[in-house]
């Protein structure tokens, strides 16, 4: 191109960050200044975004200082504001993250947060395993009249997860059809399995995948059968076990990954009889398991 301008930059570095080739988008970022191009919000949202997807601090943090001194309405931008607060996190620097949040619309003497840049927050506490912060956190959003999304509520329920709120997370989980009209996705299901699954409520983690509403997608109810059967062989239920186990296999005759967590049940529990028989079923069907391996990547 004969004339450059900022416009085309920013394409370009959006297909780097799309492409996730964060040094060559940084590399065109330096060029900026010798082609007499100055950098705007969606460059310094450019710049975070590989700063996040390379978790290196020092940059980051001097990208932060540049937006102060060169963005006047950073507050206005929810996106640059929620990707400085990702970038302090993907670091693990939780508290400068919070800091950052906390002093959103300083300057203008009010709090300008919307539902991007509180899901930014409890993700970052959430992936830092803040847990409890993500619990309080989430009642703070919502007690400042923020509906929050699918991304939210996924957090807040990885949260009751780790956390053992069973509870709380299943009203949390019910609160999203009748009180914020959110449709739970496969994740959202996932979630509230496992959280169920890990406090031992086995038989409600039953009755909750016989009623989901995603029975068109066998591959999907495969998995949550699968995560039952596995918390069944962690709390020593056979007999739940292997329903779950038959159900999976109802739906995907061929998926060996069942009959590997049955067996392994089986044999945390002695049952040497009912693991031959399920050799033979698995050499009728032609099975065979695929051989583990490893692999090592050496940088030199």
């Amino acid at each position: 191109m004969p004339v450059k301008n900022t416009v085309c930059m920013n394409a370009l570095l959006l297909g780097y960050s799309e492409a996730k080739m964060w040094m060559d988008g940084l590399a065109l970022v330096r060029k900026m200044p010798c082609l007499s191009l100055c950098l705007d919000n969606f460059t310094f949202s450019a710049v975070l975004r590989a700063c996040v997807g390379l978790s290196v601090f020092e940059l980051g943090k001097e990208v932060h200082g540049c937006v102060i001194r060169k963005v006047y309405d950073v507050e206005s931008d929810v996106f640059l504001q929620s990707l400085l607060v990702e970038m302090y996190g993907k670091c693990g620097l939780v508290e400068k993250a919070r800091h950052v949040f906390d002093m959103v619309g300083f300057r203008c003497g009010e709090r300008k947060k919307d539902v991007v840049l509180w899901t930014s927050m409890l993700g970052v506490c959430g992936r830092n395993g803040k847990f409890e912060e993500v619990i309080s956190l989430f009642n703070d959003m919502v007690m400042e009249g923020i509906k929050p999304d699918g991304v939210a509520l996924l957090t807040i329920l990885s949260a009751c997860s780790h956390t053992g709120h069973v509870n709380l997370g299943m009203e949390y989980f019910e609160s999203m059809a009748c009180k914020y009209s959110l449709e739970p996705s496969p994740e959202h299901y996932s979630c509230v399995i496992d959280l169920l699954c890990r406090a031992g409520e086995l038989d409600r983690a039953w009755k909750l995948i016989n009623d989901l509403s995603y029975k068109e997608n066998d591959n999907f109810t495969v998995t949550l059968w699968g995560a039952l059967l596995s918390a069944c062989h962690n709390f020593d239920n056979v007999e739940l076990g292997k329903l779950a186990a038959q159900r999976a296999l109802d739906l995907d005759p061929q998926n060996d990954g069942v009959y590997v967590l049955l067996s392994n049940m089986y044999a945390r529990n002695g049952m040497w009889n009912e693991i031959e028989m399920l050799r033979e079923q698995v050499k009728e069907k032609g099975l065979k398991k695929d051989i583990g391996h490893s692999l090592v990547d050496i940088t030199r």
